[in-house]
């Protein structure tokens, strides 16, 4: 049987700290395999001008808080940050978490973060580019810097369902994808995704799939799975009801 995992991702908007972070702390009580941030510094739904916090300040606060899930930036836009840089970070939080950080990096697509921090915005293809480079100057990062990383190399997770280019860089450099419902779509990447593996010559079993859902789609679990998803992450925001992410672990813990 395949093994399942499941994740929380809370989104760091219209929140406070002290909120946040109990909220972080009870998710890992429940059990779950992931918990997760996002990389944006302004709210993407809501007033677009309310409370938001940093991605990777606060994910170090996140490896500090939690005691068994893996954490990550679902996902760390790749522009944003120097790549020898956010390996650099990422070996840190890998150590503050003892193992269990996943790098999150995706090309990014928010153009006000973009704007307003004076970041070159450029165009999709371009963005993709420079993930595809920023990939392997990170992966020589983490073995030429010392210490290197706890569990090295740090699982890469890439986030995206672009058919030409992200799924086939996915296929080629990542231990993890994530992609989103409803489950049609999800299908749709995900068979897209195999065919990419097969054709750069990777076992598509070696790609964890992973896919992001909001409650009302937990329903529709066993669905994902027979598409493909061993990775279900259902998102939440402020005020933190945790009922969902009750009901994800019992239905994981059945299917082991």
């Amino acid at each position: 049987m395949t093994r399942i995992r499941v994740g929380a991702q809370l989104h760091p908007q219209h929140t406070t700290y002290a909120a946040y972070a109990a909220a972080i702390q009870q998710v890992d009580a429940l059990g779950v395999d992931t918990i997760w941030n996002w990389d944006h510094f302004f709210p993407l739904y809501g007033d677009p001008n309310g409370p938001h916090f940093e991605g990777w300040t606060l994910l170090t606060a996140m490896a500090t808080l939690t005691r068994q899930a893996e954490v990550g930036c679902l996902v760390s836009c790749n522009t944003y940050r120097n790549p020898a840089l956010l390996a650099n970070m990422a070996k840190t939080v890998d150590h503050i978490s003892n193992g269990r950080l996943i790098l999150g990096l995706g090309a990014g697509w928010f153009e006000r973060d973009y704007t307003e921090y004076n970041y070159p915005f450029g165009t999709a293809g371009g963005r993709l580019r420079a993930m595809e480079e920023s990939l392997a100057i990170i992966k020589h990062r983490w073995q030429v810097d010392i210490p290197a990383p706890v569990r090295n190399p740090i699982p890469i997770c890439i986030g995206g369902v672009g058919e030409k280019v992200t799924l086939r860089i996915t296929a080629e450099q990542a231990d993890i994808w994530n992609g989103f419902g409803p489950v049609e779509h999800f299908r749709q990447k995900n068979d897209i995704l195999n065919q990419w593996c097969e054709r750069v010559g990777r076992d598509p079993a070696a790609v964890e799939r992973s896919v992001l859902i909001v409650a009302d789609e937990l329903p529709r679990l066993d669905e994902f799975v027979a598409c493909g998803a061993n990775h279900i992450i259902v998102q939440m925001s402020d005020p933190w009801n945790v009922e969902p992410i009750e009901r994800l672990v019992a239905w994981r813990n059945q299917h082991r």
